[in-house]
């Protein structure tokens, strides 16, 4: 299994930004998704996550400005990042748990930066 990320970049303090996550490669299911970030001198942590059913999970800080939503026809994971504060720089990685084999696997993609500039 196979995750690309892309949509991250260089945005105001107050701007938007969305994310998306395609998985590739071999599966039968995808299970929760989700969109984790790494900013500096910090450790990686759950931004937000979605369940196959569509059942969200949010941090604390960004819930009420980021939005995960899901494409299952796409395989793809979205992440809607409005009002964006400079706290929010960090690499956001995607994650998926899926189905390749008979056991449940746990997929990274390899990050996309995000910066907001103040």
């Amino acid at each position: 299994v196979q995750l690309q990320a892309s949509g991250g970049g260089l945005v105001q303090a107050g701007g938007s930004l969305r994310l998306s996550c395609v998985a590739s490669g071999r599966f039968f299911r995808l299970n929760t998704m989700g969109w984790y970030r790494q900013g500096p001198g910090k450790q990686r942590e759950l931004v937000a996550s979605i369940t196959a059913g569509s059942s969200r999970t949010y941090a604390d800080s960004v819930k009420g400005r980021f939005t995960i939503f899901r494409d299952n026809a796409k395989n793809t994971v979205y992440l809607q990042m409005n009002n964006l504060s400079p706290d929010d720089t960090a690499v956001y990685y995607c994650n998926a748990a899926a189905y390749a084999g008979p056991d449940i696997g746990n997929y990274w993609g390899q990050g996309t930066q995000v910066t907001v500039s103040s």
